[in-house]
C-alpha cells in the first residue's frame, strides 16, 4: 500500500535580533521577545552576544529573512538596515534619520520620576551628571530640570566630557561635587555614569546619601550592586519593550498590519529601585544629619541609642525628639531599619550562613535576627534568599 504524502511543515519566520547583551536592559529585552516568540512562534531567531558598538553581520546583506530587531548605533548600520528592505523594528532611542517604527522607553518619564522621588526624600537642592552623547539622555536631564524648576528648583548641570582621560573626568566630577550646596540630590542619566558620580564622592570624602544623594536609570545589576554605596535607578522594562516590539514585527512580517513609518510605541518605565545610595531622608540639622551618618557607617557594629547620642552631643531625649520630628522614626528604628537592610543584602548576594549575616550585621543572637526579620518581612530568611534568588 503506498504511503500517503508527507505534509509540508509550514514555513518558520526567520528574525535577526541584533540587541546588544553587554548590559541589563539589553537582556531584558531579548527575554521579552522570548517571551513573545514562546506564546505566539516559533520563530527561527538569529542571536549572538553584541556590546553597543558590534558591527552588522555582513551575512545579512543578502540574508533571506523575515524581520530584523535593531538597537542601532551609528549611521553605517542604519545605511546596512535600510538596504535589507526588510521589516526593521527600531528599539534605541536615536538621532539618526529614519522611518522605522520605534519601541521604547518614554525618556521624559524617567527625568520627572527621578525628580519626584528625591523631592519626596526631602531634598531641596538638585543637580544633575549628563552624557550629551545620545538623546535620550538629554531628554531625561531636561525632563528631570523642567519638573524642578515648575516647582520653584534650580539643577547645577555637569556634562561628562570624552576629551578627558578617565582619572581627569574624575577628579572635575570629584570638584563638582565638592562645590555643591548640600545636602544636594543628583540624578545620572544613566548607571554608568552613576558608577563614577560614586566613585568620585569616594574620593572627595563625600558622605553618600547623607551629603549627596544619587540615582541612576536602567537598573543595570552589576553596574548598581558592584557601585559603593549600591546605586539606586529607574528600571527600564526591558523585556516590556522586547514583547511589544516582537508583536509589531509579528503582526508587519503577517501583513496583518503594517506600521507608519516613524511610528513610536513608548512604554512607562518602572518603579525607581531604592538601594544605598539615596535611602535618606534630607535634613538640614547638622546634627541629626551627623546622627544619621553614624548610624549608617556603625549600625552593624553592636551600636545603641546612648551611644548615637554621645557621639552627636544630643541627649537621648533630644535626639529621640528631633530624629523622630525630621525622619518619622526613632534613632533604634532607624539602626535597625539599617541593620536589616544589610541582611538583606547579604541574603541575596552572598552564600554566608545565618550566623555569619548575624554576626556581620551586629545582632548577638542569630535566631533572634531570623524571628525579628519574618516579622518585618513577612517571610523567614530562607524564604527571602530562595525567591529573590529566583527573581
Amino acid at each position: 500500500m503506498p504511503k500517503a504524502p508527507s505534509s509540508t511543515p509550514a514555513r518558520i519566520p526567520q528574525v535577526a535580533v541584533l540587541v546588544d547583551t553587554s548590559r541589563s536592559y539589553g537582556r531584558d529585552i531579548v527575554r521579552g521577545i522570548r517571551r513573545y516568540v514562546a506564546e505566539h512562534g516559533p520563530w527561527s531567531l538569529y542571536l549572538e552576544p553584541r556590546d553597543l558598538h558590534s558591527r552588522f553581520p555582513d551575512w545579512l546583506k543578502d540574508w533571506p529573512g523575515d524581520g530584523i530587531l535593531s538597537r542601532t548605533v551609528d549611521a553605517a548600520m542604519l545605511r546596512q538596515l535600510k538596504a535589507t528592505k526588510l521589516p526593521v523594528i527600531e528599539l534605541r532611542s536615536t538621532l539618526l534619520p529614519h522611518s522605522f517604527p520605534f519601541v521604547g522607553m518614554d525618556n521624559s518619564i524617567v527625568g520627572t520620576r527621578v525628580a519626584e522621588h528625591l523631592r519626596n526624600r526631602g531634598f531641596q537642592r538638585f543637580a544633575c551628571y549628563l552624557d550629551t552623547s545620545e538623546a535620550f539622555f538629554v531628554e531625561r536631564s531636561e525632563c528631570f530640570a523642567q519638573t524642578l524648576r515648575a516647582h520653584g528648583f534650580e539643577c547645577s548641570i555637569f556634562k561628562s566630557s570624552r576629551r578627558l582621560r578617565w582619572d581627569e573626568h574624575q577628579r572635575a566630577l570629584s570638584e563638582w561635587l565638592t562645590s555643591l550646596d548640600k545636602p544636594v540630590g543628583v540624578f545620572a542619566v544613566n548607571d554608568q555614569l552613576g558608577f563614577w558620580l560614586l566613585d568620585a564622592a569616594r574620593r572627595a570624602g563625600i558622605a553618600v546619601p547623607e551629603e549627596v544623594a544619587v540615582v541612576g536609570a536602567e537598573n543595570d545589576n552589576m553596574l548598581c550592586d558592584t557601585a559603593s554605596p549600591p546605586l539606586s535607578s529607574v528600571r527600564l522594562r526591558g523585556q516590556a519593550v522586547g514583547y511589544e516590539a516582537a508583536r509589531l514585527l509579528d503582526e508587519w512580517m503577517a501583513k496583518r498590519r503594517v506600521p507608519k513609518p516613524g511610528e513610536k510605541h513608548l512604554l512607562a518605565p518602572g518603579d525607581i529601585f531604592v538601594r544605598q545610595s539615596s535611602d535618606i531622608v534630607a535634613v538640614e540639622d547638622p546634627r541629626i544629619a551627623a546622627a544619621l551618618r553614624f548610624i549608617r557607617q556603625h549600625a552593624t557594629e553592636q551600636i545603641d541609642v546612648t551611644r548615637v547620642a554621645r557621639e552627636t552631643a544630643l541627649s537621648r531625649s533630644v535626639l529621640e525628639r528631633r530624629m523622630k520630628a525630621l525622619i518619622g522614626r526613632s534613632p533604634g528604628e532607624e539602626i535597625n531599619r539599617i541593620r536589616f537592610a544589610a541582611v538583606e543584602q547579604l541574603l541575596t548576594q552572598t552564600d554566608l550562613t545565618l550566623d555569619a549575616i548575624a554576626a556581620r550585621c551586629g545582632f548577638i543572637h542569630p535566631q533572634y535576627m531570623a524571628e525579628a526579620f519574618r516579622k518585618r518581612s513577612g517571610m523567614t530568611p530562607g524564604e527571602f534568599r530562595r525567591q529573590r534568588a529566583v527573581g
